[in-house]
């Protein structure tokens, strides 16, 4: 129950999270907010304030993983989503958008942490197959959300009342952990806790190959979001897409994450940590250039670099838990701060490039991003004996 559990909360994390990058022209364009309509610098901003939220849920949750349980910040993750969607429905001016947005960032990364922290804890023999499947659930939601958002959009709801839909989902999160949680005997899911200690996360957590996953997770996320919230508003504004086609666009993108992270969970045994990320960012790179500054049909690239994206979040997870045994919580929660990092700025950066050279460039700062992940794992396999790069055996 609990497995089913995580898989259900990474399919809400990917349904709510990606409700930004369809809806984000209606918000762009909603003057109750902000007369004329917002900049996108100021929509980038949006983003940004996700995420800053997205950044501080990880940090904390990470240590109360370890103290309490992955259980309990799955419950508190439902609970503060369903305050952000509140939120947003409470008022139309853009400071309480920004706040709003914060608070489900908070509830987002607490999904991040709880729910791979939780596959890590309960399938330790096999997790990088389980945190691949599990990422295939967060694949399924986001496949879902673009055609959903396009269908309520043209039945003219408005961008609040579609968050709000998404209440049903936030709540349904805190009902099963609920239950799951009354469910389990104390043996049943051994705790991290008791090796919980703040000088040996900071002295296994910041070694220099760490800061180099550090760096690898943040460019990476930054290149995966980037894209996700600006690919409906550049294919509408670019390319004269209307809002089904580029919806579509935007879900087929996400449906070939989902079918990357399904092979995925079966290559990685045979590839190696390395060379399976090594592969989905090269393949990443070249789609991304193919699309961007390619003639006309060649943007079908852009959702196409999803099959390559697949792959690389849920194995740089694998491999980091993979070289720690205790305050894996903790050490994950680090992990995922810095993805966060990259989640905020990534989308920011391409808003700012945006309001100045125009959405083309923006898009391309993706390339930039890409291309400093590639560096990344570089200097993270000097740091590896062979061990390391193989995955545990099942």
């Amino acid at each position: 129950m609990l497995t089913v559990g995580g898989f259900l909360s990474f399919f809400i994390f990917g349904f709510i999270d990606n409700l930004k990058g369809p809806l984000l022209p209606a918000v762009l364009r909603d003057e109750n907010m902000v007369q004329g309509g917002m900049s996108y610098r100021q929509g980038g901003t949006v983003f940004l304030s996700a995420y800053i939220g997205f950044v501080v849920a990880t940090m904390l949750t990470g240590i109360l993983a370890d103290l309490l349980s992955n259980r309990r910040v799955m419950q508190l993750a439902g609970l503060t989503l369903c305050a952000g969607i509140l939120g947003l429905n409470l008022s139309s001016l853009y400071p309480v958008l920004l706040c709003s947005m914060f608070v489900i960032g908070l509830g987002l990364g607490a999904i991040e942490l709880g729910a791979n922290g939780l596959m890590v804890e309960l399938h330790h023999d096999s997790r990088a197959r389980y945190l691949n499947l599990l990422a295939t659930f967060h694949g399924i939601g986001s496949m879902i959300v673009p055609i959903a958002a396009a269908i309520l959009l043209k039945w003219h709801l408005r961008w609040q009342q579609i968050y709000l839909c998404t209440l049903a989902l936030a709540g349904l999160l805190v009902a099963v952990f609920a239950v799951a949680d009354n469910s389990v005997k104390p043996n049943d899911c051994a705790p991290t806790k008791p090796n919980w200690d703040w000088a040996a996360v900071l002295r296994v957590g910041f070694t220099a190959q760490m800061c180099w996953f550090y760096l690898l997770i943040g460019t990476y996320v930054a290149t995966e979001l980037g894209l996700a919230a600006w690919i409906v508003e550049y294919l509408q504004h670019d390319h004269k897409m209307g809002v089904a086609s580029s919806s579509f666009c935007l879900s087929g993108f996400f449906v070939l994450i989902m079918l990357g992270r399904l092979a995925g969970s079966v290559a990685v045994e045979q590839l190696g940590y390395f060379r399976m990320i090594a592969v989905g960012l090269v393949g990443t790179l070249l789609c991304l250039a193919i699309g961007i500054f390619g003639p006309m049909p060649c943007v079908l690239f852009l959702p196409l670099s999803g099959l390559f994206m697949s792959i690389v979040f849920p194995t740089v997870t694998a491999a980091v838990s993979d070289q720690h045994a205790t305050n894996i919580g903790s050490v994950l929660g680090i992990l995922f701060t810095f993805g966060g990092m990259g989640g905020a700025l990534g989308p920011w950066i391409i808003g700012i490039v945006s309001d100045a050279y125009g959405l083309q460039l923006g898009l391309a700062c993706t390339l930039g991003f890409c291309s400093l992940a590639l560096a990344s794992l570089a200097a993270v396999t000097r740091f590896s004996s062979p061990q390391t790069e193989q995955p545990a055996a099942d």
